[in-house]
């Protein structure tokens, strides 16, 4: 059981989170080259527990449930602790970590009622997604070297972002109507 539980992509999971706390502490006193880096860092251990997971047949309950969390808890906090210090506006992560909560809510409600169901990411969430994480790429560059050009990339990114964040969110709303009208 251990070692199912101990699988390389389930350990590169655990990495990400523990990296969690020195990102947002990165934020908090600005010093947004270790937050960039930290982030980068995240990301490739991302998608390197992903290609382990395929490609040496290590999926796990556990890694199925812990690796879209891990996701995102990195990107709730960026919000929120990006907020915090006035790097991105307050409604932008209030959307964000809106949806975020009515994703959790939703898929315990499933998971409660109906027992489990694989909730796969449409779509919709996968480029709500990879714009998110541009946003906060492109708000930690900004603050490292402030170029007029990106601060304009930023701000379209920010508005990419609210749009996806609804119509996903209305997409996944049906998603879960459908699931909870399927029943067990």
């Amino acid at each position: 059981m251990t070692s199912r539980i101990l699988t390389v992509p389930n350990q590169l999971t655990f990495l990400r989170l523990a990296f969690l706390p020195f990102f947002v502490i990165a934020i908090k006193y600005e010093h947004y080259v270790v937050a960039l880096a930290i982030l980068v860092l995240a990301g490739l251990t991302d998608g390197l527990d992903g290609l382990v997971a395929r490609g040496m047949n290590q999926k796990t309950p556990l890694g199925a449930y812990l690796d879209p969390i891990a996701d995102k808890l990195l990107l709730s906090s960026s919000y929120l602790a990006l907020a915090l210090k006035g790097r991105i506006a307050w409604w932008l992560a209030i959307m964000v970590l809106g949806r975020d909560i009515l994703l959790l809510i939703a898929c315990a409600v499933i998971l409660l009622t109906i027992g489990y169901r694989p909730f796969p990411p449409s779509i919709w969430g996968k480029a709500t997604t990879f714009f998110e994480i541009a946003l906060i790429v492109l708000v930690l560059v900004l603050a490292v070297w402030n170029q007029q050009s990106l601060s304009i990339l930023r701000e379209i990114c920010g508005y990419f972002v609210a749009a996806l964040v609804v119509i996903s969110g209305l997409h996944y709303s049906i998603m879960v109507s459908r699931q909870l009208h399927a029943g067990p």
